[in-house]
């Protein structure tokens, strides 16, 4: 898959069924239902951005905000097994972090499985660094890290 082929847009109502199906094969906890996600898409506090191929939902990002802060939260991010490995997560990641910027945010935070190495690595790669370990934080017991990224600390173009 060449990711000049892949288009980055904002999300609508009419992605909620794709968004649903990716969720289900991304996740096998904490999954985001279609309420949640039919409100996220008409909050102000949220923006999900997707990667779509063809009319294909390939990955989503979910960020969200809230008033009188500048600290953003990468609250949800997934890219479908065909394609992963692609560079695709990396591109999603970067569009969301510029967006961010680009409404003044000064600093992205999430959380992610201690034992998902490929998203850590991608994420020290970008520049988020550990700031808490989160015992027991997901649904099956597996402890989280929380990450974030100040971007007054980042340097030039990753």
């Amino acid at each position: 898959m060449k990711n000049s082929e892949v288009q980055l847009r904002p999300a609508t109502l009419q992605d909620l069924t794709a968004l649903l199906q990716l969720e289900a094969e991304s996740f096998d906890y904490s999954r985001i239902g279609r309420r949640s996600f039919r409100h996220l898409l008409n909050a102000h506090s949220c923006h999900i951005e997707i990667a779509e191929r063809d009319g294909e939902l390939l990955a989503y990002g979910m960020l969200l905000s809230r008033r009188n802060s500048t600290r953003w939260r990468l609250y949800s991010i997934a890219v479908a097994k065909a394609a992963q490995g692609t560079g695709l997560g990396k591109r999603l990641l970067l569009q969301l972090m510029a967006l961010v910027k680009q409404r003044g945010g000064s600093a992205l935070s999430l959380e992610v499985k201690c034992d998902n190495r490929a998203a850590i690595g991608l994420y020290e790669h970008l520049g988020f660094a550990v700031v808490d370990i989160l015992p027991g934080y997901y649904d099956d017991g597996v402890d989280g890290y929380r990450m974030r990224l100040t971007f007054s600390d980042v340097q030039g173009n990753r």
